[in-house]
């Protein structure tokens, strides 16, 4: 019994010692790349962001400490959004926050016509609460809970054409985490103004089908049993896809892990969420095959809590984004260019 115990003793020991030298490695390696981050690629951002050694060193994952800066960047700021333009919608905002706390008794949200969009201010308290629960800083009363209510408040009278729509707290979170208020609420706009998340969260249902049956095409390509299994249960790429794309993962994965998929996000664009979710489908692909529908749609609903990052990028390295001679975004054209021709067959999503 004393051996048996002694030996368990050693076992943990060298498990301890084989931890600590993996992440003291990786403290290693972070501290290393920063200082090219800073010393190299960000001074000569526009030169060096499409080179090889940077999209390898990015793969890898971004240093947190220059993690906001290089997510600026790569979004960019096509709508010319200033600081002096946020302070102006964030006031806004507060006015009509005042408005309505004078008069929710009578107003309470109904009726709100879908060209008031801004009335959807009210419906971002509820859901602040939701947003990383367990981290309790954008709760109320929490250090962060002012700075997102702001940035949501002022969105939505920014863009009233959208309004707030669930999940958009999740993703201005992970921002707040990462950049400067002011800086948050830029790339919040500018991120949400990209086709893709514009299409979800603007509930455009046409546009939704279409990044559905371009998936479709590189799930089937890429994981034909499991393609097959999910067909054989009707199960649609909407009762998973929606939750990862409209929160960007951030609701579905680790907070750390989810940042890296931000990272290669920025770097590679709408594709790499779709890649990611090929990729998850790929880690599971074993325990997906043995379950039926209701079981697959909870699973994919709250994934495991101990999903690895080196697990899951192994699997999306593995995923190739490249149907024939096809990539990503000439599917997406023949997927645009057979529905708008009513030849909706060619489509694995619209298929009946």
């Amino acid at each position: 019994m004393v051996a048996e115990a002694k030996k368990r003793e050693i076992k943990e020991a060298h498990k301890r010692k084989k931890i600590m030298k993996e992440r003291f490695k990786q403290e290693e390696n972070i501290a290393n790349a920063m200082v090219i981050w800073i010393n190299e690629i960000l001074p000569n951002w526009e030169v060096m962001r499409s080179t090889r050694r940077v999209r390898e060193l990015w793969w890898q994952g971004l240093p947190p400490s220059v993690r906001g800066k290089v997510w600026s960047l790569a979004v960019g700021n096509e709508l010319n959004i200033t600081p002096e333009l946020y302070e102006i919608f964030l006031s806004r905002a507060k006015e009509r926050w005042k408005s309505f706390s004078e008069t929710s008794s009578e107003n309470d949200t109904e009726g709100v016509s879908v060209a008031d969009r801004e009335a959807s201010l009210e419906l971002i308290k509820l859901d602040i609460s939701r947003t990383f629960p367990s981290l309790y800083i954008f709760q109320k009363g929490g250090p962060y809970h002012d700075v997102l209510h702001s940035i949501l408040g002022a969105y939505t009278c920014y863009r009233p054409d959208v309004g707030y729509v669930q999940g958009m707290s999740f993703i201005a979170a992970v921002l707040i985490l990462n950049l400067e208020e002011a800086d948050a609420f830029i790339a919040f706009a500018n991120l949400l103004n990209k086709p893709c998340q514009l299409a979800f969260f603007r509930v455009d249902h046409s546009m939704m089908l279409k990044y559905f049956a371009t998936f479709e095409v590189f799930f089937e390509e890429n994981l034909s049993k499991l393609f097959l299994h999910f067909k054989s249960y009707s199960l649609t790429p909407d009762i998973y896809l929606i939750d990862w794309i409209f929160t960007l993962y951030s609701k579905s994965l680790p907070l750390d892990l989810a940042c890296r998929v931000w990272d290669v996000f920025c770097r590679d664009g709408e594709e790499f969420l779709f890649r990611t979710g090929l990729g998850i489908l790929r880690l599971y692909e074993d325990i997906l095959l043995q379950m039926d529908f209701i079981h697959i749609a909870q699973f994919l609903t709250k994934l495991p809590e101990d999903i690895t990052s080196e697990k899951l990028f192994s699997c999306i390295a593995a995923i190739q984004m490249q149907n024939s001679t096809k990539k990503w975004t000439q599917v997406f054209a023949s997927v645009m260019k057979d529905i708008k021709e009513g030849d909706k067959n060619n489509s694995p999503a619209l298929k009946s």
